[in-house]
C-alpha cells in the first residue's frame, strides 16, 4: 500500500487517500459513532483543511458498523448535567466550528449513510453537498425530544429543504426512511445498502468529470454567502463571485476549450 492510499489512524477518524478523493470514516461503531468531543474536534481539523491545495476534489464521509452516527454519546451528555454557562458556551462555539468547517470546505463533499442517522449525525450529514443513502437508513433529529434545539441546523437546512419540511422535522420528530428522506431533499440519492460506498464514488466521479472544483468552490461559497439576505446584497455577493470566478484559470481553460472544440473541458 502506498502512502498516499494508507489510513491514517486515529481513535475515532481513518482517513484513506484515493488519487483525487479522500475517504474519511467515523470508527466509533460501539457507540454508533457518536459525536464525542474527540470526534467533533478531529472532524473540524479534516474539514478545515485546503483539500483542494492537497489535490483532493472530493471527501467523502462514511460511519463504519451499522450506522451512520448517534449523535451526542451518553457519557458526554450526561457530563452537560452538571455544565454551567461558560462550558455549554464552549460546547456550542465546538459544534458551530465543526459544521461551518464542513460548509465551508472548498471541495466537493459526500456523505455516505447507512443505519440510523441522528441528531448531530443528522445536522453532520446534512450539512455535506450530497447525502447518498442506502435504503435501509434512517434519519432523525431528535433534539427536542430531550430538551434541546437543533439550532445550528437550522440556520443550512433552508440549503436542502422548504420550511414546512424542517417544521415538521424539528418540531415533531420521529424517525423518517429513506425514500421519504429522498422525497423532501434531505438526501440526493438511496441505493442498495451494499452499493453504498461505490455509489459514492460513482457520483463523486460523475460530478467530478462535469465541473471544475474552482466552480464547485465558488458556487458552494455563493450558494452560503447569499442565504437568507436582502436581495441587493445578495446580487452584489453574486456580482463579486462571478467577477472573481472569471479570473480564474478553470474559467479560461473552460471559455478557450469551448471555442476550440464546442464542447466543455473533461475536468477530470
Amino acid at each position: 500500500m502506498s502512502p498516499e492510499s494508507a489510513p491514517q489512524v486515529s481513535p475515532v477518524l481513518r482517513l484513506r487517500r484515493d488519487g483525487d478523493l479522500l475517504w474519511a470514516t467515523l470508527s466509533d461503531p460501539e457507540r454508533a459513532n457518536a459525536l464525542s468531543p474527540r470526534a467533533v474536534a478531529d472532524l473540524t481539523e479534516l474539514y478545515r483543511r485546503p483539500l483542494l491545495d492537497e489535490g483532493v476534489r472530493a471527501l467523502l464521509l462514511t460511519g463504519a458498523g451499522r450506522h451512520f452516527s448517534a449523535g451526542a454519546d451518553l457519557e458526554h451528555l450526561e457530563s452537560l448535567l452538571e455544565a454551567g454557562p461558560e462550558e455549554n458556551r464552549r460546547e456550542a462555539e465546538a459544534l458551530k466550528d465543526l459544521f461551518e468547517a464542513v460548509l465551508r470546505q472548498e471541495c466537493l463533499t459526500l456523505a455516505l449513510v447507512r443505519g440510523a442517522c441522528v441528531a448531530g449525525g443528522c445536522g453532520l450529514a446534512t450539512a455535506h453537498d450530497f447525502v447518498v443513502a442506502a435504503d435501509s437508513a434512517r434519519f432523525l433529529y431528535s433534539e427536542v425530544r430531550i430538551g434541546f434545539v437543533a439550532a445550528l441546523v437550522a440556520t443550512f437546512l433552508p440549503l436542502r429543504l422548504k420550511g414546512a419540511d424542517i417544521r415538521e422535522l424539528l418540531l415533531n420528530p420521529e424517525f423518517i426512511d429513506a425514500a421519504r428522506a429522498l422525497e423532501i431533499g434531505m438526501v440526493n440519492r438511496v441505493v442498495p445498502a451494499d452499493d453504498l460506498d461505490a455509489a459514492g464514488e460513482r457520483l463523486a466521479a460523475e460530478v467530478l468529470e462535469r465541473a471544475s472544483s474552482s466552480s464547485i468552490a465558488l458556487t458552494k461559497r455563493l450558494l452560503l454567502d447569499t442565504l437568507g439576505r436582502p436581495l441587493g446584497d445578495a446580487l452584489s455577493r453574486a456580482a463579486e463571485i462571478n467577477a472573481a470566478a472569471r479570473a480564474t484559470p478553470d474559467c479560461k481553460h473552460g471559455i478557450s476549450t469551448f471555442l476550440a472544440t464546442k464542447k466543455p473541458p473533461s475536468w477530470r
